[in-house]
């Protein structure tokens, strides 16, 4: 049975090496263009990419890419073009520098310190900003007589907040506000981006963080309390470039005709369709740019034709609208967990039984291998970035790293407890220890290798879902990009054949191990 997975998981991994995408390198290749994984971010992405594909460039879209560590670490590491970035976030965030309100000093700082520091150019602004939000439920600010964050001090120590995680820990963010205005909440709990609305909503917090182009304020007829200390800097959107699309001037001039072209008003409104309306991205986007003059006729791009169609209804039918998507991002998947197990297969038996070999040095370097476990999946993924770029192949080698101990553990574990009855037979037989290791030792253990390999292989499903905050796909895209829009339909459309999968090679797996236990 082992053998027969490894052959095929082998053959998945030769087709994997051959899908992955070549470094970038020269202007021919297409322009990578990301995103953070947050509704207007998603938008602009989509804008820049329709922009450019109107000017006759190809385009490799990597949506929802992570946040503002990964999406940078990927900029300066040549692994995408372009993102939507805000300059206040690229003052404080990156920089590390205090922030101010005056946009214009705020573009210009950046401006000159990114080519300086990181190779890392800024376009010109959109025309809106951004900032953060600080909102509460009407009946809230109602109770409590809250217009600004000043009021907001005065009765913090009664309300629960409910913040991203990126506002909790980034300068800009909760801290300069909690030292600004002397804040202090019963409670602070992370909540993503999208459900932190819904969760106020629902009444489980009283307060979250949010933008100010939100569609999800108007939806949910939030307060919005002035910022009546100034102690959220400028944040106006602007393409971020990798020194690579500095040298394609026509792509640079493509998406400097979007400068000043988007305000806040028209940006809410996009936001709303897409976020509360559930209308496609790449439709909105491409109406947007037709609305300003930027694309001559509607209904088609470079990269092939729009998704117009709103599919309305619940979960079935969108399942059915999506169905050839969900295909590819299934068989993705199934490229990802195939092609990771086949290497921790063989790296791992191939060491445990080496290690078993070893003596003394046998569990401290188990134990080494171990902690690997430890580590959360995104984190793995996002620390491949800076070594292997984006894509299939960190992707592959984070899941192979993350599959690996359980196999080596078992395989070490089933050889060195095999039957001692079995085993001094067989030595009393005359078998060399190498025989005894191939016809005793490794056929007893087959059992419990088994059932390594079976806890690996169903880890490794859950986990490859993270790939596609490294761009590598699978059925992590619907999740991510549902999360990010608050799309319970796009959110199941991955979970659910991604729980299917997983039962699914438990119980082929578990057929195996019964099948080696029995023979």
């Amino acid at each position: 049975m082992i053998r027969v997975f490894v052959a095929g998981a082998i053959a998945l991994t030769a087709s994997a090496v051959a899908q992955m995408p070549s470094p970038i390198a020269a202007p021919a290749d297409p322009i990578v263009v990301a995103s953070k994984p947050f509704g207007e971010s998603y938008l602009l992405a989509e804008m820049f990419a329709q922009i450019l594909e109107n000017g006759g460039l190809r385009v490799d879209r990597r949506p929802g890419l992570g946040a503002t560590g990964i999406a940078f670490r990927a900029l300066r590491t040549g692994a995408i073009d372009l993102y939507p970035e805000y300059t206040g976030t690229g003052l404080v965030a990156i920089l590390g520098e205090e922030p101010t309100s005056d946009p214009g000093e705020v573009f210009r700082r950046v401006a000159v310190e990114f080519p300086r520091r990181y190779d890392v150019h800024w376009l010109p602004t959109l025309g809106f900003q951004n900032t953060y939000a600080i909102a509460v439920r009407r009946e809230t600010a109602d109770q409590y007589g809250l217009r600004s964050l000043s009021d907001l001090a005065r009765v913090a120590p009664e309300l629960s907040a409910g913040f991203s995680p990126d506002f909790i820990g980034r300068e800009d963010g909760l801290p300069r506000l909690a030292d600004t205005y002397a804040l202090s909440f019963r409670e602070t709990r992370p909540l993503l981006q999208a459900v932190k609305y819904q969760a106020l909503d629902a009444g489980e917090v009283d307060v979250i963080d949010g933008y100010s182009t939100d569609g999800f304020i108007a939806r949910y007829d939030l307060v919005v309390l002035e910022d009546d200390r100034g102690v959220f800097p400028a944040y106006e959107a602007a393409p971020l470039a990798g020194g690579r699309l500095q040298s394609i001037p026509e792509a640079v001039a493509a998406l400097s005709a979007l400068s000043g072209r988007l305000d806040e008003e028209r940006m809410r409104a996009l936001n709303e369709r897409v976020e509360v309306l559930g209308e496609p991205i790449e439709q909105v986007a491409w109406s947007a740019l037709e609305e300003i003059g930027l694309v001559a006729a509607a209904g088609e791009t470079a990269g092939g034709d729009l998704a117009t169609t709103h599919v309305k209804g619940g979960l079935l039918p969108y399942l059915w609208v999506e169905r050839s998507a969900l295909l590819r991002q299934t068989l993705r998947h199934l490229l990802l967990v195939g092609a990771s197990m086949a290497a921790a297969i063989v790296v791992g038996i191939g060491l445990g039984l080496a290690l078993e070999r070893a003596g003394r040095g046998a569990e401290p370097t188990i134990r080494s291998v171990g902690v690997l476990q430890t580590i959360p999946g995104i984190a793995l993924l996002a620390f491949m970035i800076p070594i292997l770029g984006i894509g299939v192949l960190p992707a592959l080698v984070a899941l192979f790293l993350y599959s690996l101990y359980p196999i080596l553990r078992n395989t070490f574990t089933g050889v060195r407890d095999a039957s001692p009855e079995a085993v001094d037979a067989a030595t009393g037989l005359g078998m060399t220890q190498a025989e005894v290791l191939r016809y005793v030792r490794f056929p007893l253990a087959t059992p419990t290798i088994m059932a390594g390999v079976r806890t690996s292989a169903v880890i490794n499903v859950g986990t490859a879902t993270l790939a596609a905050f490294i761009g590598a796909g699978g059925l992590g895209d619907p999740i991510v990009t549902g999360l990010a829009l608050s799309d319970t339909r796009m959110i199941l459309s991955g979970a659910i054949p991604a729980a299917l999968l997983a039962l699914a090679v438990e119980g082929v797996l578990g057929w195996g191990e019964r099948r080696v236990r029995t023979a």
